[in-house]
């Protein structure tokens, strides 16, 4: 029998072995604090707070006192997808509306401003149901001449002024297929005053000043009808789902939609879908989390709950065989590829990522190996597009010189073949698991990210707790799985874009109709940005940096050595400076390119790229006109390990002469690929 000693340090035995064996639990919890209940996911590094609110309405709060900033979300959980069938790009115009005020603000005027807004909402719904082309333009021309009546009382952009005023950055919104998502970075000084401003906003929003708006959604649209890139992934899209919203209906809508709107439809819209129960308030930044939702809940508590029509659709068909499509246009050849996989609902969703990732992960995956680090590809990209009832394997490859687009596609698929045969790196998932362990301590660093993630996370329907057990179940997943997964959705049941150059003959555009400008009374102010703008603020002091103190001094040889200990997290950052720059030899920028394909006399330039993915450490080298940097990152741990490999490659790369002549094919074919992208001449990048 054993003696009470020994059934102690046996029990101690016991529990280390636990605490060592057990990961992190994840699971949902919650807690009352300031008056309020709320859920929360244990051991969540973001330390999220999951409210909802007597009318339903979802509050999710993240607090870092970091930065003195707030990163603001209102996010509907509606988008292109929810559209009604005849009104497509309705939730994209509504987002465009939100930014005109209510009777509150944006008016001089509102009890005589709201008559013509009334007959403007009656005229659009005569032009809507008319087809006769005399009768619309006559419709039309009274459209603009009533709405120039009601622009006499409208005050523009009084929503961009005061968020502005109160030191906003990053003012914005978008729409997708399931999300339509407004933006704001405020000063956490301007916390009351932001909610002020979006409760009002969400009350009762007027969409004045609306045919006006409709230029700005008119060229959104023809820029659309443009971009190579946006027509590959509708037709995509349009290839792969039949049956279901996502390919049927674009976010921007039709260009005969377009041309017919309702003010009365999008009004429904709204009512339908802007409801407490299918919004989202998420904010993460420096406040304190009990009297930040004792402000939320007076602000909003106005919104009543509605019951959600449910979205429908019924299930695709299986693709038995290929499909291949062509788009035409201006932009540089490329090749897409679309598998259809299963929604973020599906046990395999974890899998779909995952595969995206062994794929192309900017480093060590099979298309980053075998096709961009050997040069066969200029570039090669995969990823899981995992949406709410569907997600796509979504890969895209782009030609070298003289290469064919279905060159291109055979290499692509290749890739997928070895996936399929397990033709991959055994250590590859671990390496995996490495860097989204780095990759999730540094989107922690960020008080935007954490906003970002925790809203994206609310409009896809993702249950958190997932997100925060991400890496622990990455780390399950077996190469038999990967294998598993690739036999059973990659087959011959994919659809293939070959974006060709020339000239689309089959554009048709949205024809703008004549509007006449008008007057909006640009410096003139609501009584309602004037209370806001005269609310108080608590000053904000700054920290300054002291640079003879908070920085370590030290010389290494003849090199100057400045250090700051990271207490933060888990992250070294550390770079090299040299005091030489492309003015002193203007092959520098060249070489800094050049090194990432070079071997040393003891490993390819493959195995390096290998081992910095494996220890989660990457480096980059620049050379700009005065000095070049040297940057490498990664995990704490890996520090010396990684330190050492990027020295030793620094030291003993060998030159490559095929490497050297691929690198200046690949440049020549990337500078004459964006003579051909109308982003890259606009932007000077050739």
């Amino acid at each position: 029998m054993l003696n009470l000693k020994n059934k102690f340090l046996l029990a101690l035995l016991l529990l280390a072995s636990n605490l060592i064996a057990q990961p992190k639990i994840t699971q949902w919890a919650s807690a009352t604090s300031g008056g309020y209940t709320y859920k929360y996911v244990v051991n969540d590094p973001t330390k999220a707070r999951f409210y909802t609110l007597k009318n339903g309405l979802t509050v999710i709060l993240s607090a870092s006192n970091k930065t003195p900033r707030i990163q603001c979300f209102i996010a509907t959980k509606a988008g292109s997808k929810t559209d009604p069938a005849t009104h497509t790009g309705l939730a994209h115009y509504l987002e465009h509306m939100l930014f005109k005020g209510t009777d509150k603000y944006g008016s001089l005027n509102w009890a005589k401003e709201k008559p013509e807004l009334d007959k403007i909402d009656a005229l659009y719904e005569t032009y809507n149901h008319s087809t006769d082309t005399l009768k619309r333009k006559a419709i039309y021309r009274q459209i603009d001449s009533v709405s120039g009546v009601a622009a006499k009382y409208a005050i523009a952009n009084e929503y961009d002024k005061m968020l502005s005023a109160m030191g906003a950055q990053g003012t914005n919104a978008f729409t997708s297929f399931e999300q339509t998502v407004y933006t704001d970075d405020v000063p956490a000084n301007a916390a009351d005053k932001y909610l002020t401003v979006q409760a009002e906003r969400f009350r009762n929003p007027i969409f004045r000043i609306f045919h006006t708006e409709l230029e700005a959604v008119y060229e959104e649209k023809n820029i659309g009808i443009d971009s190579d890139s946006r027509k590959v992934f509708e037709k995509l899209f349009a290839s792969l789902f039949k049956n279901n919203n996502y390919g049927r209906q674009t976010t921007i809508g039709t260009v005969e939609h377009l041309k017919n709107p309702s003010l009365v439809a999008i009004r429904q819209y709204y009512n339908t879908y802007y409801v407490p129960n299918n919004m989202g308030i998420i904010m993460a930044g420096d406040f304190d989390a009990d009297a930040m939702i004792k402000k939320v809940d007076a602000a909003f508590s106005f919104m009543q709950s509605k019951p959600i029509p449910a979205y429908t659709f019924d299930a695709e068909q299986p693709i038995d065989k290929p499909i291949i499509k062509e788009v035409i246009g201006p932009d540089a050849e490329n090749v897409t590829i679309g598998f259809r996989l299963p929604g973020n609902k599906d046990k395999d969703v974890l899998l779909a990522d995952l595969v995206g990732q062994i794929l192309t992960n900017g480093k060590a995956g099979l298309m980053d190996l075998n096709l961009v680090k050997k040069q066969k590809l200029l570039r090669a990209s995969a990823s899981a597009y995992t949406l709410i009832d569907y997600g796509v394997l979504y890969m895209q490859g782009n030609a070298t010189q003289g290469q064919s687009l279905e060159d291109v596609k055979t290499l692509m698929l290749g890739e997928i073949e070895n996936l399929k045969k397990g033709n991959f790196d055994n250590n590859l998932i671990t390496s995996i698991v490495n860097n989204q362990k780095k990759n999730k301590i540094i989107a922690l660093e960020s008080y935007n990210s954490r906003a970002e993630n925790l809203m994206d996370a609310f409009t896809s329907e993702i249950d958190w707790k997932n997100q925060v057990a991400y890496t622990d179940q990455l780390s399950k997943i077996t190469k038999k799985d990967i294998v598993a997964f690739a036999n059973k959705y990659f087959a011959d049941n994919y659809v293939a874009i070959y974006k060709r150059m020339g000239e689309d003959k089959n554009v048709v555009k949205v024809v703008k109709p004549s509007i006449t400008a008008v007057e909006t009374n640009r410096d003139a102010q609501s009584d309602f940005v004037k209370a806001v703008n005269q609310m108080p603020a608590t000053s904000v002091k700054p920290v300054f940096l002291d640079y003879d103190k908070d920085f370590v001094k030290s010389n290494i040889g003849p090199a100057q050595l400045l250090y700051i200990q990271n207490k933060e997290n888990q992250i070294f950052r550390l770079q090299y400076r040299f005091d030489i720059g492309s003015r002193n030899n203007k092959k520098l920028d060249l070489a800094a390119q050049y090194l990432q394909f070079l071997s040393t006399d003891k490993m390819t330039a493959e195995a390096i790229t290998k081992v910095f993915y494996k220890i989660a450490c990457s480096f980059n080298v620049s050379a700009s006109r005065e000095f070049t940097t040297i940057k490498i990152e990664g995990l704490q741990e890996n520090f010396t390990e990684a330190v050492a490999l990027l020295e030793t490659l620094l030291k003993n790369c060998k030159a490559n002469e095929s490497a050297l002549a691929a690198l200046k094919a690949r440049i020549a074919k990337a500078r004459t690929d964006a003579k051909a992208n109308k982003g890259a001449i606009m932007q000077g990048k050739l």
